[in-house]
């Protein structure tokens, strides 16, 4: 009888919650990923919402004109 090679399963990524620093699993398999629960996906869409969060970007000016259209 023949061995087959059966490739072995790659371990659970665990990666850091961007939010609270625990364990999360980086996985499909986590519906809140890269979070460790809802609350945390929650709390950090709150950030954004507020403005607590924000993309650097150069600062815009606006016209005198545009701005009393």
């Amino acid at each position: 009888m023949t061995e087959r090679f059966i490739p072995a399963t790659p371990a659970p990524r665990i990666v850091p919650c961007p939010t609270c620093g625990g364990d999360s699993l980086f996985s499909p398999d986590n519906l809140w990923r890269p979070f460790c629960s809802e609350r945390c996906r929650q709390i950090d869409l709150g950030h954004w919402s507020d403005e607590s969060f924000r993309v650097a970007a150069p600062p815009t000016t606006v016209d005198e004109d545009d701005a009393s259209k």
